[in-house]
This record gives C-alpha cells, structure tokens and sequence, in this order.
C-alpha cells in the first residue's frame, strides 16, 4: 500500500483590507493562474476532553463543503516558520461525525487509536470560512494551490477572527512555494501562521490565545547530544525566523518598545548561528541573508537606540538631577525624534526587502539552502552530531573575547565595543548549545557572562548617548539636560568599568564548560 500524502503548507496572515487586494492580484512572475473559485467551508474539529490528540500532534476533524462532509486526520501538525508538513488521510462520511472505521491506512489509523486510547471523541471547536482558491503553475511545472480565508473560529459561546493566506504544495519542491508567497505578497506586510486552524481553536477553548501584539522573546533551543548538525542548525534557524518575523509584525502593529528590542536580537541571533555554523555550511548561501540582516538591524537599532537613550539614560536621572534642571523637556525632545523615525521604520518593515528576506530565509531553512554540491565532505560534518560542532565553535567565539580580555586595560573605546560584539555572540553560542551539557557547569559560566555583558551594555549606551544627546535644536532646558546627562552618565561609566576589569578576572578563572 503506498504511502499516504505529505502535505506542505505555507500559513500566513495578512490584514483582511490587504487580503481583499491580493485576491484580484495577478499570478506571480513565472507562474500562471486558474481561475478563482469561492465555497464556504464549515469544519468541525474533534478531540478527548483530555486533548490526547492535540498532545500528539494530531488533528481529526470532519468539513462540509455544500453537501458533502469529508472527514480528514493530519499527522504532524505543527508549525515552523509559517511551513507545516503533515501527513493527511481523508474519506467521505455522512455527516458531521468521525467514523475511524473508513480509514484505510493501517499505520494512520495505529496511531490514532493508540492516541485516543478508549477515550471519548467531542467536538472541541469549530471553524467557518469562506475560501477563495486558484491553482498556481510554475514554468518548470510545480503546482500549488493558493487559498484566501476569511472567517470565525468558534469554541463554545467564544469566538476569534482568521484571515489567511494559505499555499499548499501539489506538486514540485518547497522553494516554489517561497517564491510564489515573493511575488504574491511585494511590500504587504505579512505574520507567520504560529499554529494550524485546530490549534488556535484548541488555544480558544482552553483560554490560551496569544497576544500576537506581545513582542516575541527568542525561545528556548533544546538539543540532545545524538542529534545532528544539520537538524540542530535547522532548530536554531527556526527559533531566529520565528522571533524576526513575529516582531516585525509588531512594531507595524504599535509601538511597543519591546518590538525593535526584539527584533534585533532575532536577527543578531541569527547572524551568530550563521559564524557558529559556519565550518559546516555553504558559506555562499548565506551571505545575501546575512548582509540583508545587518541592513535591517541598522534601521531598526535607531528606534531602539533611541528607545534605550528615554529608559536607559535619561529616565534614571529623575532622582539625581539637581534642584532646578527639568529632565522632562529631554524626555519630550528624544520622543519628537521617534515620532518622526517610526514611520520611516514601519515604511521600510513594510517593504518588499523586508518581505523576501523573511520568505528567503524561510525557503533557507525548509529547503535546505546550505549545502554546497562541490563539497564532498559536507554531508558527513551535516551528519555527524552536534557536540562536536558546538566545542569548536564556543571555543573560537571564547577566543575572540579572549583577545580583547587579555589587554582590558588598555582597550579603547572601539576596542570595547569590538569586546562587547564578542561577548554577545559567545552568549548567543552558549543558548543555543547549553542544553548539550549539564546544566551545573552551564550555570556559573553563564551566570558571569550575563554580569559581564551588563557592564558592557551600560557602557556602550553611554557611548551611544553622547552621540545622540547632541540632537540638533537642542535648547534652553532640553540642552541643560543633555549637559548634565552625558557629564553624570560619564562619572558613573568611568566607575563601572573598574567593575568590568574585575568581571573579566572572574569569568576567566570560571570553568569552560565545553572544554
């Protein structure tokens, strides 16, 4: 008996206004269209009262379309990057109730009986869609099916808008589907789906939606010592994706301070995992990525300098200004400069760039875009596991900060910038391999990075201050402040670098837990 379908979706949500502009957009650059047809789609989905199959990843549910209701088990139905690949059954029944005993496929129908294991079906949510869909076909002939859905996900007396743009792979490989979501989408701003149509109903009927306006903060990246570089790579990739584009929406969403915070440690993140990795990937590959990462980062480290200057900098004055100097009016003249960047920023987010950088390193880390064909040992260094990829690589990032640690004393002020860079993607290196090692000897080691990268951090705001306090228009109380702001911030960075000699010590005598 063959094998039943893996199916491949990409998942995104748009705006319904930019939605209803998609739907009468033309066909992609090298793909042509059929023409568009529209149905409502009514899908009932099915679980225990103890959600056994939504813990093993399963998603039974029957869906009617005019008068037929078709019943339809997904294997495998999480969600990376937008991209899930599940494997689906579906048979015809007679209405909206699950009947296992039409499975045909011994090992699909296993699984779910040892999922359910006796307990009772329910109905658990449901979905009502209106679907809009047209088949794409590539010049070198993949096929996909591109859907537009608008409606409700109902659990119970709650409910929960969906409008989405789902491609749904037919034939060919992953990249098409990139390319296809590329030339649809140009400059409208887009989110990755972070779960299926079942799971938000699920989230909905347990009260655990999530507040996709919160910023994403990266996630924890859990290795186990057999698995291989490549997997381990793919994992990392997944979480810097998931964390880039998450907060890109949320910057265009509002302005919470958090959004461009987070955003550039996602893309800082990722131009680690790329030098980390870097002894087991095509290097070629990775380099568009990499520099339009660093582009990015630059735009959006304005806003959040800026952001850092109001909380950082200025903000702890309040209690130690003297009698008579108003901080108020710096706060006001640092929040002018935002107004007028942010929507600069939210204009650039918005743009095609932005948009195919995130769907390239996507199609990056789905279709394995890092291997190099002339590299005949590449695949055993992809194979081997990742322990013996991590050492090496913590080590070499150790030995960067080492350099600048050994002369502390004598650093300049661009040699400590250089130090703190070094600092950062050693603790970059260290989250994403720390769970390879016991976590008593990840701990201290840690434990005196996180104190060391403080100081640092201080410091480099206090250098960034003294650039940007010097706003041009500066005057009478606003420009008192910036006088009284760089002098008291410089007094106490002269103190804490003597804190940061002493880190140093410390962290140098503290076990190399990879060692």
């Amino acid at each position: 008996m063959s094998k039943p379908p893996r199916e491949i979706e990409l998942k995104l949500e748009v705006l319904p206004e930019d939605q209803d502009v998609l739907k009468k957009a033309a066909a992609p650059a090298g793909f042509t269209a059929s023409r568009a047809v529209t149905k409502n789609l009514h899908s009932i989905y099915f679980d225990t009262p103890d959600q056994r199959l939504r813990k093993a990843r399963v998603s039974l549910r029957v869906r009617k379309t005019g008068k037929t209701w078709i019943q339809t088990a997904k294997i495998g139905t999480g969600v990376k990057g937008g991209l899930s690949s599940a494997v689906e059954v579906e048979h015809p029944v007679a209405g909206r109730a699950i009947d296992l005993a039409l499975i045909d496929d011994p090992q699909v129908l296993s699984y779910l009986v040892q999922a359910i294991d006796g307990e009772t079906l329910l109905e658990t949510c449901e979905t009502l869609i209106r679907r809009t869909t047209r088949v794409l076909t590539s010049e070198n002939g993949s096929r996909l099916e591109i859907a537009f859905d608008v409606g409700e996900i109902r659990a119970g007396p709650k409910t929960q808008p969906l409008a989405e743009v789902e491609l749904e792979l037919q034939k060919g490989s992953a990249p098409a589907l990139f390319a296809a979501a590329k030339g649809l989408l140009g400059e409208t701003p887009f989110r990755f789906s972070p779960c299926s149509k079942a799971e938000r109903g699920f989230r909905l009927a347990g009260n655990e939606e999530q507040d996709l306006s919160i910023p994403l903060l990266a996630s924890g990246i859990s290795l186990s010592p057999e698995e291989t570089v490549e997997t381990a790579y793919r994992n990392v990739l997944r979480s810097c994706l998931e964390q880039i584009a998450h907060n890109r929406a949320v910057i265009l969403a509002g302005d919470h301070p958090e959004g461009p915070h987070q955003l550039r440690i996602g893309l800082r993140r990722l131009r680690s995992a790329f030098r980390l990795f870097r002894t087991a990937i095509n290097t070629e590959t990775m380099r568009p990525l990499d520099g339009t990462a660093r582009r990015i980062a630059s735009q959006v480290g304005v806003l959040r300098d800026l952001d850092a200057l109001d909380e950082d900098i200025v903000a702890p004055l309040e209690g130690h200004a003297p009698e008579g100097l108003a901080i108020e009016p710096l706060h006001e003249l640092i929040e002018a400069q935002r107004r007028t960047f942010r929507p600069r920023l939210g204009e650039y987010l918005r743009s095609a760039e932005v948009n195919d950088f995130i769907l390239d390193l996507a199609a990056y880390t789905e279709a394995r875009g890092w291997l190099a064909p002339e590299r005949f040992d590449q695949s055993e260094h992809l194979a081997a596991p990742v322990g013996t990829l991590a050492g090496p690589a913590l080590d070499r990032q150790w030995k960067k900060a080492a350099r600048y640690g050994r002369k502390i004393d004598d650093l300049d002020i661009p040699e400590r910038h250089e130090m703190r860079k070094a600092l950062k993607k050693l603790r970059y290196g260290v989250e994403f391999f720390g769970s390879l090692y016991p976590r008593k000897e990840v701990k201290p080691f840690l434990k005196q990075l996180r104190t060391l990268q403080d100081v640092f951090g201080y410091l480099n705001d206090v250098a960034v201050a003294e650039k940007l306090l010097t706003i041009p228009g500066a005057k009478g109380d606003a420009a008192q402040a910036i006088g009284f702001a760089i002098g008291w911030h410089e007094a106490q960075a002269r103190h804490m670098w003597a804190h940061a000699r002493q880190n140093w010590k410390e962290m140098k005598s503290t076990r190399k837990f990879w060692r």
